[in-house]
């Protein structure tokens, strides 16, 4: 067998169509509480191998955030990244970025691990992670660890491959109604914030098409290749932003958008060029956020950097503007 599409430490594709992973350092959730949130795994889809993360601010945390431990929290459903090929909840980096971010935020973390490309071509993580939220909301009333879950106020967050997935769940429930669907609970998705999000299309960027750039248009390239459904092009909507299905009076209903960039990040144009775009639909709301000087998904390589713990205290100040 011969490798057919590699991302050396992560992903090895071969030409009998197997893949293999190596994953990083993990970490496992623990129910006793540490660094004031404590976190579980559960199952949303058995059939379908969807689990997720669950991270919850201890009542001594909300006490010194001076938040009343009896307090409705806000549910922020987070989807990982890594190019819809590799990626999980476990991994050390998403563990303890998250696990701080419910912290600082004073809120209910989801983290949810969908099924992977190129096994499992899109839509299909869209799918797994519309499933969660679904999950999310009958399980409110089941699971003691969101009987605090404010469901009138749930934000999808993601990075990378993770922030492409925020933008086409929201995109989603508006066509669907998701809302309404689940009205006697009072389901609101009440902002997104996607973080150095994965987007594309046929037609290359000044950034993509600049010298010194083929090795990054290359990988970016071949994660398409391996989770855009076969027949398909870099103008698939889960690609292409700009084919987004909607119609302008869907835009209206469109939630208020963080987008967050990082400064040396080869996606950063694509970052800029969304959330253009978006202000160019009528989009109330939409906010870019820059950190200078640093590369792509730093927040996950090193959790507990200043830039880390800036971008959280970012996220929370959104998420408590609205």
């Amino acid at each position: 067998m011969s490798i057919v599409a590699e991302a050396p430490g992560f992903l090895q594709v071969f030409s009998d169509g197997s893949v293999k992973r190596f994953a990083p350092v993990i970490a496992n959730a623990s129910s006793e509480s540490s660094d004031g949130y404590k976190s579980k795994d559960v199952i949303i889809d058995p059939s379908k191998s969807i689990t997720a993360r669950i991270f919850l601010p201890d009542e001594r945390s909300a006490t010194s955030s001076s938040s009343p431990s009896n307090k409705l929290l806000p549910v922020i459903v987070y989807f990982h990244g890594g190019g819809f090929c590799i990626g999980s909840t476990t991994w050390l980096g998403y563990h303890v970025f998250l696990g701080s971010l419910s912290v600082t935020s004073q809120s209910i973390v989801l983290s949810v691990d969908y099924r992977l490309a190129p096994e499992n071509r899109l839509p299909i993580a869209y799918e797994d992670c519309y499933t969660a939220i679904e999950w999310l909301v009958k399980e409110k009333n089941r699971d003691s660890w969101l009987e605090r879950a404010n469901l009138s106020r749930i934000f999808l967050a993601g990075e990378s491959a993770g922030g492409n997935i925020t933008h086409q769940i929201a995109v989603t429930a508006i066509r669907e109604n998701l809302c309404q669907a689940f009205s006697d609970c009072h389901l609101e998705v009440k902002g997104l914030l996607l973080i150095h999000p994965f987007f594309g299309s046929e037609r290359r960027t000044n950034r993509e098409m600049a010298e010194g750039a083929a090795g990054d248009v290359a990988m970016n390239d071949m994660f398409w290749g391996l989770s855009l459904p076969k027949g398909s092009n870099r103008d698939f909507y889960g690609c292409n932003f700009e084919t987004a299905p909607l119609e302008m009076e869907e835009w209206g209903r469109f939630p208020p958008v963080a987008v967050f960039v990082a400064g040396v990040d080869f996606l950063k144009e694509r970052g800029v060029m969304y959330a253009e775009f978006l202000q160019g639909k009528g989009v109330k709301g939409v906010e870019l956020v820059e950190a200078e000087g640093e590369p792509h998904i730093y927040h996950v390589y090193d959790p507990e950097s200043e830039a880390s713990r800036l971008l959280q205290r970012q996220m929370s100040e959104f998420i408590h503007s609205l």
